[in-house]
């Protein structure tokens, strides 16, 4: 991350302007809806362990590019990902509560790519059903659990309405909705330099949201890593897309170090 001092006092003063947390997002539910009805769409991306992905949605008949934006959101794609919940591999099916509902005897069995997408998919299908189709309530109790989140809607945790809307966003990402003439591309080819890191996702997201506006034209995004950590990070493709974003940075006033990542 951008360690210098003068970062940090811009920072301060960004975030002092940033949005506070708001309410649901009303649209979130629907957008989930006009998804559900519009049928499969085909990622407009390659993801890793693209196979995995493939089976899955074939055998509970769910959109691929919905469980790949699930595992974007949930692991950036890392099979070994291990959250402080104990929640594993590239879908993050927590262990042992989830795991052994799956039917998983043993932890590590959660990192093999091809199980854990599977076991997630299938987790997915029990909940969509659970839910009477409304993807926004099963995605809400993937995150938080089934038993706190009441068929129907009501109450939603505030925690549970933002994870709905944080994977609609890496859905957007996958189907290329994210950036004008979205194209078939590799995930790989977009690398990560970290710019912040942040304890709560209302933070984050205003913090991309807010720098984006000082600094046209860069692709920015951020991840949930693990419980009160939340990363931002520009997305670049090549030496001279990194170089113009840090040379963005700077004219905004955010210089950054050196340091860049995949993960």
């Amino acid at each position: 991350m951008a360690g210098t001092w003068k970062s940090a006092v811009w920072l301060v003063g960004l975030l002092a302007s940033a949005a506070l947390p708001a309410g649901q997002d009303a649209g979130t539910s629907e957008a989930w809806r006009h998804f559900t009805e519009g049928g499969a769409v085909e990622p407009t991306m390659h993801v890793p362990f693209e196979s995995c992905f493939r089976q899955a949605a074939s055998a509970y008949g769910l959109p691929m590019a919905l469980l790949a934006a699930v595992a974007r959101g949930e692991s950036n794609f890392d099979p070994d990902a291990v959250s402080s919940a104990n929640a594993r591999g590239l879908m993050q099916i927590q262990w042992p509560g989830t795991g052994r509902h799956l039917g998983f005897r043993r932890a590590s069995d959660l990192h093999d790519p091809c199980r854990n997408v599977d076991a997630g998919a299938r987790y997915l299908k029990e909940l969509i059903g659970r839910y009477g189709g409304d993807l926004h309530l099963a995605l809400a109790a993937y995150n938080y659990g089934p038993g706190r989140i009441a068929p129907g809607g009501q109450e939603v945790p505030a925690g549970a309405e933002w994870y709905s809307a944080y994977i609609f966003r890496h859905l957007e990402y996958v189907l290329g909705q994210r950036e004008p003439g979205g194209q078939d591309r590799e995930w790989d080819a977009d690398r990560q330099l970290e710019l912040a890191v942040f304890r709560a996702p209302y933070r984050a997201a205003a913090f991309a949201e807010t720098l984006g506006l000082r600094a046209p034209g860069l692709r920015l995004d951020w991840f949930r890593q693990d419980v009160a950590r939340f990363r931002v990070v520009m997305l670049y493709s090549s030496r001279s897309e990194r170089a113009e974003g840090i040379r963005k940075l700077a004219a905004a006033g955010f210089p950054v170090g050196r340091e860049d990542d995949h993960g």
